[in-house]
């Protein structure tokens, strides 16, 4: 057996057997499913570091086909978000996607720091999380290859009288060919900043800033649309 160790986060535990658990680890190198042997007995070292959530450092025996967890050192635990319903409910659709999104030996350091930084911002901060989470499916959308057209009308290439969000055709798109385009999604300046600032902004720096409660739908509907055409697709 070869021994493995790597930081990670658990973005998903089912009870398997009396005592035992299946956890999913997301780590800077993928997805892994593991083993945790005795890890649902009271006083068993491994019972903190395995629920959902905690972030640690992970000490794995890798068999054939198989990873088994032998030991873990919890570094975060997010606990403002596991005592908070509201927040909880964010954290897991941020889960979903990631889950979604992530598989074995894949390089998901980014998409980690990404993830990372979002349940932060869920836990120790008063940020609207509907803006949050607009955010991160925006910036994960950048990191998966999908990264919106923004310098520029998506279709003409006319820099001014930008006004619409193109889902067809990835992109802004000005005033004039917004009409041509049924599903494009009328946006404020604001929120045409705002997206940019998204996704230009070093990944420490992407949760800095505030809009308005009506800026804020109009990128949660920008944010949610876009994801589901790009998942789907």
């Amino acid at each position: 057996m070869a021994v493995y160790k790597t930081k990670g986060i658990i973005i998903a535990e089912n009870n398997m057997g009396d005592f035992d658990k299946m956890v999913t680890i997301l780590t800077p190198n993928g997805k892994i499913g593991c083993a945790a042997k005795g890890a649902r007995r009271p006083r068993s070292q491994l019972m903190a570091g395995t629920q959902f959530l905690c972030f640690g450092e992970y000490m794995l025996f890798k068999g054939s086909n198989t990873y088994t967890l032998n030991s873990c050192d919890t570094i975060e635990i997010f606990y403002n978000i596991r005592t908070d319903l509201d927040k909880l409910e964010y954290a897991v659709e941020a889960t979903k996607i990631i889950k979604e999104v992530t598989y074995e030996n894949q390089n998901t350091y980014k998409i980690l720091q990404l993830y990372l930084n979002t349940l932060y911002v869920i836990s120790e901060t008063d940020t609207n999380l509907e803006l949050v989470i607009s955010i991160f499916k925006i910036r994960l959308m950048c990191i998966l290859g999908f990264t919106p057209r923004i310098d520029k009308c998506v279709n003409c290439g006319n820099e001014d009288e930008i006004s619409h969000f193109s889902f067809a055709d990835n992109g802004f798109k000005c005033s004039s060919c917004a009409k041509q385009d049924s599903g494009a999604v009328a946006i404020s300046n604001s929120t045409k900043n705002a997206i940019k600032y998204i996704i230009m902004a070093p990944p420490k720096k992407i949760f800095s800033f505030t809009i308005s409660e009506e800026n804020i739908k109009q990128l949660s509907i920008i944010a949610k649309l876009y994801t589901q055409t790009k998942l789907d697709s």
